[in-house]
C-alpha cells in the first residue's frame, strides 16, 4: 500500500458559488504527489454555461473572457478522473470540492467514489490555538507561498501545507492523517426541456428582453430583477428553467 503522507492526488476547484445543487465550477487544477514530490499536474478552465458574478471576478481573477472557451465539464470529467486514477485525493475543505465533481458525475450518470485526508479536518485536530484555519492564514502561519483562489495554485499550496503538517503531528497521532471515505449523494439534474427552451426565448421576447445568438447558442442576457448572469439558455437544468421561467413571470407578470 502506497504511503498515504507521499503518494496522493490534490486537488481544488474555483466554482460561481457555493452550493453544488446551483452553482457551477469555473476550474479544476490537480496534482499527482509522488514520493512527496509534484509529479504531475492538471488544470483547465471549464465553462460554466452562464457569466461569472461580479464577486467571482474579483475574488478570483478569472473573467468570462477565461471561461466562455473553455469545455464544458461533460467533455473533461474523464479527462480528470483518469489523472487522479486509484489514489488517494487530499483537498482543504475536501468535502466542498468533492461534492461540486460528485454532482456533475451524477449529471452525466457516472461514478466518483473516492477516499480522501482533509487538511482542515487535521489544522483543526491540532492548531487549536491559531484564530482562523482558513487555507490562506495556514500558509501564512508556516510561511508557505499562495497566489489565492486560482484552483492549481490552491492544490499545490494545500500539499506543501499538508508535508508540513505531516512532519509536525503524524508521529503523535497517525490515525488523524488516515484517509476516509468520502460521502455526498448527489442526484442527476434532468437537462431543460424543449418546451422549457422556447418558453424562455417567448417570455424573453414577449417582455423586451435580450436574447443574442453566437456560434450557434442561445444566451439570455442579465434581466434587472431576475438575473445578473448571462445564461447560455441550453445548459439549463429542468429546474433551473423552471426558476428561471417563475422569475421572469413574477417579475413582468402575466
Amino acid at each position: 500500500m502506497n504511503d498515504v503522507r507521499k503518494n496522493y492526488v490534490v486537488f481544488d476547484i474555483e466554482t460561481t458559488g457555493l452550493s453544488p445543487k446551483y452553482e457551477k465550477i469555473i476550474e479544476i487544477g490537480a496534482a499527482r504527489v509522488a514520493d512527496g514530490e509534484v509529479a504531475d499536474t492538471f488544470s483547465t478552465f471549464v465553462n460554466p454555461g452562464k457569466s461569472l458574478p461580479p464577486r467571482i471576478v474579483e475574488l478570483t481573477g478569472i473573467t468570462d473572457n477565461d471561461v466562455i472557451n473553455a469545455p464544458y465539464i461533460e467533455e473533461l470529467f474523464d479527462a480528470f478522473v483518469s489523472f487522479v486514477g486509484d489514489d488517494i485525493l487530499l483537498g482543504h475543505n475536501l468535502l466542498f470540492d468533492y461534492s461540486f465533481v460528485k454532482k456533475a458525475a451524477a449529471n452525466q450518470k457516472k461514478t466518483f467514489e473516492k477516499k480522501g485526508i482533509d487538511t482542515l479536518r487535521i489544522a483543526r485536530r491540532f492548531l487549536t490555538n491559531l484564530d482562523s484555519r482558513k487555507l490562506g492564514d495556514l500558509c501564512s502561519y508556516y510561511g508557505i507561498y499562495l497566489e489565492a483562489h486560482r484552483a492549481l495554485n490552491d492544490a499545490i499550496a494545500t500539499h506543501m501545507l499538508y508535508q508540513r503538517l505531516v512532519a509536525d503531528f503524524y508521529e503523535k497521532e497517525a490515525e488523524t492523517f488516515l484517509p476516509r471515505a468520502l460521502v455526498y449523494s448527489a442526484r442527476k439534474e434532468s437537462p431543460v426541456t424543449p418546451k422549457q427552451y422556447e418558453h424562455v426565448i417567448r417570455l424573453a421576447q414577449r417582455f423586451g428582453q435580450q436574447i443574442t445568438e453566437e456560434n450557434g447558442i442561445c444566451y439570455l442576457e442579465p434581466v434587472k430583477g431576475v438575473t445578473t448572469e448571462r445564461i447560455e439558455i441550453g445548459r439549463l437544468s429542468k429546474n433551473e428553467a423552471s426558476r428561471l421561467i417563475d422569475r421572469l413571470l413574477a417579475n413582468f407578470g402575466r
